[in-house]
């Protein structure tokens, strides 16, 4: 059964996390009380048993230079006694549900193993983030230099970042809580990550793509074989978008992956011509994720 998350679950949501993840007990304080909230988690129980959980993580993503909620999905765990047996399957598809229900677009993750891309390539997740190969910045030499002055560090923090293009943004709740973890592993050099992004309202992030790019005109027949919602053939003309109408050229065919990276301008370059001249390249940016 799913459910959300409450007090007489989250305790052991907290020991799940634990099991599976192995983290330190200092880390898990921070996580539990900064970030983890019951209204954010959707956990699986066998009889009364918490076996499987995630949660959905609100952060800002600048796209198209608009501010978007997006879902953050994070602690995707389930106990080793219950794996195999579909309850994480379950439980992400709940997540596609419950985002669409709260307005929320797209959902974003980092997956923490190499495998983990394919895993999630089968819930519509795509590539849309590289990992870096340079360190973002220090933020221990930002403290530093504003005398450990953290609102004055974090609105130099977040002029790194809130005019960027494709990037999450941090609130100064966020940062501090950054800064904690800083602390706690002593300042370790950080990097932007490799990372995965997935449409759930593909006709809201098209209509802000639209309105950015109002010169762009293009049909897009798209396949997503779990939102049945996205399964529609856009029309983009003059900054507008309309589903189900008189088809314009070029026609694209796309799954839900393809065209998630298309519109996140992910490697556009190397894509073909029709491709390189309607989707921009870009460079998305995810960073200091308590990763």
């Amino acid at each position: 059964m799913i459910q959300y998350a409450n007090q007489y679950t989250a305790p052991q949501i907290r020991q799940m996390w634990k099991t599976v993840f192995g983290d330190s007990d200092s880390y898990i304080d921070i996580y539990f009380r900064e970030k983890y909230r019951n209204e954010r988690t959707l956990v699986y129980l066998e009889g009364e048993k918490a076996v499987a959980s995630l949660q959905m993580l609100p952060y800002n993503f600048t796209f198209c230079d608009v501010e978007i909620p997006v879902a953050y999905i994070s602690g995707v765990s389930t106990l080793p006694e219950a794996q195999k047996k579909g309850y994480m399957h379950q439980l992400l598809l709940k997540s596609f549900e419950e985002m669409a229900k709260n307005n929320i677009s797209l959902a974003i993750l980092v997956p923490q193993e190499a495998w983990l891309l394919e895993f999630y390539d089968k819930y519509g997740y795509a590539q849309t983030f590289d990992a870096g190969v340079e360190e973002v910045f220090s933020l221990k030499t930002l403290l530093d230099k504003h005398l450990q002055d953290e609102e004055s560090a974090y609105n130099e923090f977040d002029s790194q970042f809130r005019s960027q293009d494709m990037t999450v943004q941090k609130t100064f709740e966020d940062f501090q809580t950054i800064v904690e973890e800083g602390r706690l592993f002593n300042f370790p050099s950080k990097k932007n990550l490799i990372g995965m992004a997935r449409m759930i309202d593909a006709e809201k992030l098209l209509s802000i793509f639209a309105k950015k790019y109002p010169q762009k005109h293009f049909s897009v027949i798209l396949d997503d074989e779990i939102i049945q919602n996205n399964n529609t053939a856009f029309v983009i003309n003059s900054g507008l978008v309309t589903k189900n109408t008189k088809l314009i050229e070029p026609i694209l065919h796309l799954n839900i992956r393809k065209f998630t990276q298309l519109l996140f301008g992910y490697h556009t370059s190397k894509k073909d011509i029709i491709s390189r001249a309607l989707f921009p390249e870009k460079t998305a940016q995810m960073n200091f994720m308590l990763e």
